[in-house]
């Protein structure tokens, strides 16, 4: 029998529309904290889009203020969610309801409890279950949508810790 010389790692997707505002600061801000936290080598992060077109840089009032928290974007490009995304990662965490009925009906059902809100998991138990899209509005949006999204990120640093949220680690390579 042979051992794993590297422990597996976890995926976790986030996901909202464009993929340029909030899910690509959503990934930014959980790599960063599962990084401080010691999570960091286990769960991997990445972002996508429900309706995103490819290569696309993050918009630059969601760098500016994801950079004046000491988050770096300017490496992310976006890219559309994809069939295959449902199985390789563990936990896909939308943005909001809207984007999270998109994936329920293209996710093949034995996959679908992979599927959640960021608030939901990240924040139980609250009232506000979506992160709002800051793209229409002016930089106090993206102030807020970054709030919630490093709100949602330190608790779910937490849920991990407590042993209340377990991403299965996948065994493909």
């Amino acid at each position: 029998m042979s051992r794993r010389t590297e422990p597996a790692q976890a995926r976790v997707l986030m996901v909202c529309l464009g993929n340029i505002c909030r899910s690509p600061t959503a990934e930014a801000v959980l790599r960063a904290r599962l990084h401080a936290a010691g999570w960091g080598a286990r769960i991997a992060v990445d972002s996508a889009g429900t309706h995103a077109d490819r290569g696309h840089p993050p918009d630059p009032r969601a760098q500016a203020a994801a950079a004046r928290r000491g988050y770096d974007l300017s490496a992310l490009r976006s890219r559309p969610m994809a069939r295959d995304d449902f199985e390789r990662f563990e936990l896909v965490l939308a943005m909001d309801q809207d984007n999270l009925e998109w994936l329920q009906r293209r996710c093949p059902p034995p996959l679908r409890h992979r599927l959640r809100l960021l608030l939901a998991v990240g924040l139980p138990g609250q009232d506000m279950h979506e992160i709002p899209d800051p793209y229409y509005g002016g930089p106090d949006g993206f102030e807020c949508t970054l709030d919630l999204i490093e709100q949602a990120c330190r608790g779910l640093i937490v849920e991990l810790d407590a042993g209340r949220l377990s991403i299965p680690c996948s065994e493909q390579g």
